[in-house]
């Protein structure tokens, strides 16, 4: 599932400015890096950014401790932005979305894929319950219901994809 969805993100961010909002562990700043011209990868979490910040590190990525409500980049400085399974933990995930548009180019892209629980099998259900007990909390998107919250934030979708999984991943570009 993460090879697909870094394919279609080296598609998207070849030669160009990147800014990944929410890295966490840095999995999708690692991997994707090497087709972006520059890439910054953002956490709000000390913690996360510092698990991130381990091992090999691709010489055009960059770190740094942000707020996703509250960006601190100048307006319409990257060419692509990447925010990726975090929405649905964020307490204002449409400000977040506004700070995204403030940073983005006028005719960049954002990508936000995420994992989509709303309709799982039931080993998947049972899988998510228990991640909800040690303390993962999910909106409980079906695929419909997150392409419906990216376009009522004021996102025009221009490609989706349904990614198998563990859980199923909702790939969404937009602009």
């Amino acid at each position: 599932m993460y090879q697909e969805m870094f394919k279609l993100i080296g598609k998207q961010i070849k030669g160009k400015k990147v800014l990944e909002v929410a890295t966490g562990t840095g999995l999708i700043a690692k991997n994707c890096a090497e087709y972006a011209d520059t890439m910054c990868a953002t956490d709000f979490s000390d913690g996360m950014l510092n698990k991130a910040m381990s091992g090999n590190i691709p010489e055009n990525l960059t770190f740094a401790r942000q707020d996703a409500c509250n960006l601190t980049y100048e307006d319409n400085t990257y060419d692509v932005v990447i925010i990726s399974n975090a929405l649905h933990i964020m307490p204002n995930p449409d400000k977040a979305l506004q700070e995204i548009r403030r940073v983005l180019k006028p005719d960049g892209i954002l990508i936000a894929p995420t994992f989509t629980h709303g309709k799982m099998k039931k080993q998947q259900q049972l899988l998510s319950k228990a991640m909800g007990l040690i303390g993962f909390k999910f909106k409980g998107w079906t695929k419909e219901t997150y392409i419906n919250f990216i376009e009522k934030s004021g996102w025009k979708i221009t490609f989706t994809k349904q990614i198998a999984g563990w859980f199923p991943l909702t790939y969404v570009e937009c602009n």
